[in-house]
Formats: structure tokens, sequence, C-alpha cells
């Protein structure tokens, strides 16, 4: 089938970024949204971005012109029968198995028969998730990652359901939004996570033996494996609370204790520490520019 319109769930840091990145390729765009006021952040937040493109014309590729025409393609709703045309429907609503459950059997419903439903999840289950609906064989992972407009990867995660052809068509979707998609599974993590959050909890379980301090951690792994930030200092853009959600999932899934959440993460979690969002994580990020270690 071909993709034409694409419905956002959410238009919080990510679906923003989500519906920024479809309608810049040339794709109509509908983001909907609980409340007005998460509709209008979520824009306002998309105007800056295009706004910061367009300053760099030569390196960015988008004039004030292009940026208005990509705007054009994006509009808001508060109601689930916009999305009634549309090909494609790409969630990134909260983290929450069963308010992700509740909004898929809303949409399908509504949503036409041959449309393909994807979730933006870094750690449910894909499969869960699609057993909510009465399309399966139309069910996919598409996750992407944060800033969506800057970062390339896009893992396209195919269950023991999806249709053979439905998958290649999202894959050759995320390929024109100018991503590069991998190919992964229906396991819990994925790829990057799966691989990557041992380390963070690692790095976090180094500094709970006295290995090193917070800041030497991060230093060594930058310059020792190349690394453009340290484990802490990602740990708080990630979000702390988002790390503690995923070592839950993980764990439940695999019961291995390197999926296991260290003691001090809880307990930052706990304090409402949450990193960078909250202003206080592993860092303090009264200076953005200069984050000084919490402890």
């Amino acid at each position: 089938m071909t993709i034409k319109k694409v419905g956002v769930l959410g238009c919080g840091l990510m679906g923003s970024g989500i519906a920024q990145v479809c309608a810049t390729a040339g794709f109509d765009v509908t983001a909907l949204e609980a409340e007005q006021k998460f509709l209008d952040k979520g824009f306002a937040g998309i105007d800056k971005s295009l706004a910061k493109f367009a300053e760099k014309p030569e390196k960015s590729g988008i004039t004030p012109e292009k940026a208005k025409e990509i705007r054009g393609r994006l509009k808001g709703t508060l109601k689930k029968e916009d999305l009634a045309d549309c090909d494609l429907i790409i969630e990134a609503i909260i983290e929450n198995v069963e308010d992700k459950k509740k909004m898929y059997a809303a949409l399908d419903g509504i949503v036409k028969k041959d449309a393909i439903f994807a979730s933006n999840t870094s750690s449910i289950s894909i499969t869960e998730l699609m057993t909510a609906t009465q399309r399966p064989e139309r069910f996919v992972g598409l996750h992407f990652f944060n800033p969506v407009p800057l970062m390339k990867l896009v893992e396209v995660v195919r269950t023991i359901a999806t249709a053979p052809e439905v998958f290649e068509t999202v894959f050759e979707f995320a390929g024109k939004l100018g991503k590069v998609p991998v190919r992964t599974s229906d396991k819990t993590g994925f790829i990057v996570n799966r691989l990557l959050v041992p380390y963070l909890l690692d790095a976090i379980r180094a500094y709970e033996e006295g290995v090193g301090s917070i800041a030497d951690i991060d230093q060594a792994m930058k310059l020792g494996c190349g690394y453009p930030m340290g484990p802490f200092t990602l740990l708080d853009f990630v979000g702390l609370d988002t790390t503690y959600y995923i070592t839950h999932v993980m764990f439940e899934e695999f019961k291995e204790a390197r999926f296991a959440s260290p003691p001090l993460l809880k307990r930052l979690v706990m304090a409402g520490w949450y990193g960078k969002k909250t202003g206080k994580g592993f860092y303090d990020w009264k200076d953005p520019a200069n984050p000084a270690a919490s402890f």
C-alpha cells in the first residue's frame, strides 16, 4: 500500500518530533491530543524547531518558505474521528501499556481497515499492544530516537503476526523520512535498549561501588570509548523515571540481574530527581552549560 496520510497519537516531545519529520518528508499529518494545551505546546515546539532549521538552509535544506510549506501539512485535533482516513497511525503517548491498548482499541473501529498501526514504544511488547486491535497483521513497532528531527536511527519492529508486506511498507516509509531504519523483532528493548540499558545500569553500580565519581566515570567513557556523552549525562537526558520504568519492563521479561534497577536509581526517582527535565538528576542542571554532579 502507499502511505500518504499519517496520524500521530500524542504531541509531546516524541510525538511532535515524529509529526515534524513526517511533514518535512511530504506527508500530510494529523496529530491527536487529549487537550488543546498539549497541542499548542507541541506545535510551538515544532515552530521553534523549523525556525531553527530555516536559519541555516544551506545545511538543513529548509528555507523559511519550505518551513511554512511543512507547517501547512500539519494539523492538530482532539477528535479521534479526524484520523479515519489515515494510512499509518504512529502512537507516541505515555509509556503505559493499558493507556496504549485503550487508545488502539478506540481507534480500531474508526480508522480504515487497511491502515497500519505502529507504536513508538521503547520497551513495551508490540505483540501485547496489537492484541487490543483486530488487525494484528497490520501492527508494527516504529521506534524513533530523541530528538526525532536530528537522530537518524529508527528501529522497525516485526511481531510474529506482522504481514511481510506491511513490514516492508513501514521500513520503506522510515527511509522516506530521511532516517536509517534497522530491522528488529519484538524482543523487549529491541536492539538499542537491549544493549544500552545494562551499560547504563552498570555505570550506576560502578558508582555505588566506589569505582569513580560521576564526573570521572562520564569522562572515562567519553574519552576512553569515544562516546559523545558519558552514561550519567545520558541518563539525565533520557530521564531517570523513564529508565527506571524500562528496567521494570525488561527485568519482568528476562528475569536477569543485569536488567534490575540499582538502589540509587530507585531513590533518585522516589525523590523526584528525574534528570534534565526536572533540573536535577545525577547532575544539577541549573547552569545547563556547566552542570555539576549532584553528589
